[in-house]
């Protein structure tokens, strides 16, 4: 663990409050928020008038847009707040996240025929979202605490193996697949930027391969999605419904699109349209033209968040923000490489754009964290002892 003197304490809170925030990355996320308000209210409108018997066309707008105002707030006060903060509340929040993962086995709600919600006094949100931020703040803390170590397999893989597993038991209880496979994956890179020897990551994906194999092979509707996948054609009434329409929207959407609103596989013909599946909405509106330059706009907030982590002030910092940064581009791959028919449906939903308001407001805040991180960019790096 990193020793830490207090007038180097005090120093962090005068660099966090006298340092300006990342401009850029600021913009590019108010954008991405921006534009997914208005395609979300495009993309659900006509199922919100269905849902509401004609009465609101905005009713998921208006959920979403709480969140995000919600979301907001939580990113202007984690942005305040030093990263050294967090490196503290590491254990007890992971232990929080653990105890929400298994909490959901008990008293949980069943939606869409997945068990994944819980509900406290009329507000619905799911543990895994919070789960997923409390395992990167946990690595990002063994990072520091490791150091050196991490080369060596009882830290680089056990260490980091131990921690990961506490997460994803509760996970696969719950039959929580696309939480499994992205948890997974973000841990990989962590690890990898941590330290931990290639040889044992590529081991450890390996293994993942086989899980991922074994799990399909006992879990029917697993089973089912990869069959829908292959060959969508083959039920297009049922297993293959949705891939094939999401296909048709892309497809319609050529290259500039049919006009933002005037999306036709959103009239129910879609399901989820508003949800996992809205970028297809999104191709169909704006075409090809509009998709590429969301992937741009995708690909610039990203790049410019590790820039952060390349450039934070400490271990600690560079390897929690690049953990917070890669979560948000393995859900944006995982997406619309699912609605493209690239990979089997996962259930994972695009940031920032899709309907949930727990993954909203929970990225809005860890891009807060991000921002707080960028204002040690332009200090000298730390030198840390390991005791």
């Amino acid at each position: 663990m990193a020793s830490k003197h207090p007038s180097i304490a005090k120093e962090d809170r005068r660099v966090y409050r006298g340092a300006s925030v990342d401009i850029p990355f600021l913009i590019l996320i108010l954008l991405l928020l921006g534009i997914g308000l208005a395609v979300l209210y495009s993309a659900s409108y006509a199922q919100s008038e269905y849902d509401t018997h004609y009465r609101i066309s905005t009713r998921y707008l208006q959920k979403q847009a709480v969140c995000a105002a919600v979301g907001l707030v939580g990113m202007y006060l984690f942005c305040r707040l030093p990263a050294q903060l967090w490196y503290h509340l590491a254990w007890p929040l992971y232990g929080a996240g653990i105890v929400l993962l298994l909490s959901v086995l008990v008293i949980g709600e069943e939606v869409n025929g997945a068990r994944r919600w819980i509900n406290l006094a009329g507000i619905q949100f799911q543990p895994s979202e919070i789960a997923k931020f409390t395992m990167i703040l946990l690595f990002a803390r063994l990072t520091r605490g490791f150091g050196q170590d991490a080369k060596k397999f009882r830290y680089g893989v056990l260490g980091f193996g131990t921690a990961l597993l506490g997460i994803l038991v509760p996970l696969a209880l719950e039959k929580h697949l696309s939480a499994i496979m992205l948890m997974g994956m973000v841990a990989v890179v962590m690890m990898f930027v941590a330290g931990t020897h290639p040889k044992w990551l590529l081991a450890g994906a390996g293994a993942a391969v086989v899980f991922v194999i074994l799990y399909i092979t006992f879990m029917g509707y697993a089973g089912d999605r990869v069959t829908a996948w292959l060959h969508p054609e083959a039920d297009p009434g049922d297993t293959g419904y949705q891939i094939l329409q999401s296909l048709y929207a892309i497809g319609s959407g050529g290259l500039f699109g049919l006009g933002f609103g005037k999306s036709k596989q959103k009239y129910l013909y879609l399901p989820f349209q508003y949800n996992d599946y809205i970028f297809a909405i999104l191709c169909e509106e704006l075409g090809l033209f509009g998709a590429l330059l969301l992937i741009a706009l995708f690909a610039m907030t990203i790049l410019r968040g590790y820039w952060i982590a390349l450039h934070a002030i400490d271990r600690f910092s560079t390897v929690f923000a690049a953990g917070l940064v890669t979560l948000i581009a393995v859900q944006t791959i995982l997406n619309l490489a699912v609605v493209t028919n690239l990979l089997p449906s996962t259930g994972i939903a695009l940031p920032f754009f899709s309907y949930g308001g727990t993954a909203l407001a929970v990225n809005l805040g860890e891009m807060g964290i991000v921002l707080s991180i960028s204002r040690g960019r332009d200090q000298i790096k730390k030198q840390e002892v390991i005791l």
